[in-house]
């Protein structure tokens, strides 16, 4: 079965097809939404709370606007982001430890290893520095437009242009 079959029969609640689209992506997904949180525990449960949400609005996806990959990785980064955003998390971070404080530095300058598992972070070197910048920031690090903006010091205004541009050349690198 094909991955357009597969989606379809995702998309009429075929148990079957939701187990093998999990088993596909739950790696990719855990690792971008582990980047975020910085947790593996809490990565893997955002993880099958991403596959639910799927599962409950497969009929939302529309192969018409994007791969079933880049929407799946949409939500993933929401949860994400919404998980940091939340009072549990916050508070789950007043007494870190100084090992936490460490990784976030090494990590923060470059792109998670973990990314590169289905080859992403190649095609991301292959960009200018900005757009580099821009996505690293956006959908590896879960900023904000506003806070991508005020990060690299570029008007909110360039930064939602960047964004569009760098992931247009990201899909041009992609389909060739």
């Amino acid at each position: 079965m094909n991955q357009e079959q597969l989606i379809l029969q995702f998309q009429k609640k075929d148990v079957k097809a939701y187990e093998k689209l999990y088993n596909l992506y739950c790696d990719s997904i855990s690792g971008v939404v582990n980047s975020i949180v910085k947790n593996d525990n809490v990565a893997q449960e955002i993880t099958q709370d991403v596959f639910i949400k799927a599962w409950n609005k497969a009929d939302t996806y529309s192969a018409k606007k994007g791969r079933f990959f880049t929407w799946l990785l949409n939500i993933a980064r929401n949860s994400a982001i919404d998980y940091t955003r939340s009072k549990k998390f916050k508070q789950s971070k007043q007494n870190l430890n100084a090992d936490f404080f460490v990784d976030i530095l090494e990590t923060s300058s470059s792109l998670d290893s973990l990314t590169n598992t289905i080859g992403l972070t190649d095609f991301v070197k292959k960009l200018g520095d900005t757009c580099k910048a821009v996505i690293q920031l956006l959908y590896f690090k879960g900023f904000t437009q506003k806070e991508a903006s005020e990060e690299l010091e570029i008007p909110l205004g360039t930064i939602k242009t960047k964004n569009r541009t760098c992931i247009g050349e990201l899909r041009t690198m992609l389909d060739t």
